[in-house]
């Protein structure tokens, strides 16, 4: 058993370290190239777009805004990778690793962008919103019907069982630190509630990701300005820590480098998804007047995640002084930190956020494990819901170029 163990050790190392991760990368860079660094010259045309769409949704109309499909691809972005995720990075990279956490992010932001908005072009139009992904422009854009069968049965799974499984045993593990909680009954509660909102349909889930994604993301930030205004005189510090720790001798004399930049890499990757194919399933739902205006979109959910949200984890860890020496790591050690700053009340706040965090995650992740099996059937049984549209059941929209854009 113990040999079976290390060899499916060393495959997933392997497969992750080398081919996922060296994958995503220079795809990465070839869609920042080849769209001419889109994810920075149009970073204004982001936020505008967002702004515009927060408003605009009409009571009693079945369809997701652009906001609302922002929502729900940030409500599972944003999870346990953010605060226990950058926690392991920290304590096993070192401080370096948030620099490549901040490299991984803005050359995926490209990625975020090609993959989000073919995924408007090739949706489907359901019953309460629309409906489409990879699976569906695998087949429809690249005429690889197995393709998409296969990258179908492959999200379902990864986001439907084993990512669910890493966020619900996170925020178990934050409540019982808190509050001594049960993870048993704790983990009941959350599957009632759970199936509360995904019996909703996308349109609840929606309306809870556009309410609880906007709140938990503010209160997060506004304990990290705390934290840094009590310790403002330690902000050159702080940064100075990260950076001698990327180009610092100490890193290439230890031999650490590698570690510190795979460690950001893979952290970063897990928490942002870009490039996973993962996002373009929200996108998909909104209904917009031009495809670019979402892959605009998810391209700030990118930054959204890493930028804003990691960055605010890796602050409090590193203005608390706690010592990331590789033995408190994970959840425990983004408890730990602002205990010293704020006293017990700190690990309270860390474990009410994963709670607002992680479950955002398994309703998101949820309807992307949804979308995915109607691909593979329409069967009501199993989906829920049947999909309409066109005699092949395929929508592509029709929209008008934005004025004064064009987005061609």
């Amino acid at each position: 058993m113990e040999m079976i163990l290390n060899w499916l050790n060393q495959t997933n190392d392997f497969l992750y370290t080398y081919i996922l991760i060296g994958m995503l990368l220079l795809c990465a860079l070839w869609f920042t190239l080849k769209t001419r660094f889109v994810q920075f010259r149009m970073f204004g045309e982001m936020v505008r777009l967002l702004g515009d769409s927060a408003g605009k949704h009409t009571p009693g109309e079945k369809h997701i805004s652009s906001f609302q499909a922002f929502s729900i691809s940030i409500a599972s972005r944003v999870g346990t990778g953010n605060l226990a995720g950058v926690a392991i990075a920290i304590a096993v990279g070192g401080p370096g690793a948030v620099f490549w956490m901040w490299v991984i992010a803005l050359l995926g932001a490209g990625s975020a962008f090609i993959e989000s908005t073919p995924a408007q072009l090739y949706k489907v139009r359901g019953k309460d919103s629309f409906v489409g992904g990879p699976a569906y422009y695998m087949k429809k854009g690249l005429g690889q019907t197995w393709m998409g069968i296969l990258f179908a049965v492959i999200i379902s799974i990864t986001f439907g069982l084993a990512f669910n499984s890493v966020q619900s045993n996170t925020l178990c593990a934050a409540w019982q630190q808190a509050f001594g909680i049960n993870t048993a009954v704790l983990g009941g509660i959350i599957t009632l509630l759970t199936l509360v909102i995904i019996f909703g349909g996308v349109q609840r889930i929606a309306k809870v990701s556009g309410t609880v994604v906007p709140i938990m993301a503010i209160a997060y930030i506004i304990l990290v300005l705390v934290i840094m205004a009590i310790n403002f005189r330690e902000i050159p510090g702080v940064f100075k820590l990260i950076v001698s720790n990327v180009f610092g001798w100490g890193p290439l004399a230890g031999g650490g480098l590698g570690a510190t930049l795979m460690q950001g890499f893979k952290r970063g990757l897990f928490s942002n998804e870009a490039g996973m194919g993962s996002a373009p399933n929200a996108a998909a739902t909104a209904d917009v007047s031009h495809p670019v205006k979402q892959g605009l979109i998810q391209t700030l959910a990118v930054f959204t995640d890493t930028i804003l949200i990691c960055s605010c984890t890796a602050f409090i860890i590193l203005f608390s002084h706690t010592t990331w020496d590789g033995v408190t790591g994970g959840i425990q050690l983004t408890q730990q930190a602002p205990e010293n700053e704020i006293g017990s009340s700190g690990s309270i706040f860390i474990a009410i956020a994963i709670l607002l965090f992680a479950f955002s995650s398994l309703i998101g992740n949820y309807y992307y494990g949804e979308a995915n099996i109607r691909f593979i059937t329409r069967k009501k049984c199993i989906t829920g819901i049947p999909v309409a549209g066109s005699r092949n059941g395929i929508f592509r929209c029709s929209y008008q170029p934005g004025p004064g854009l064009g987005y061609g």
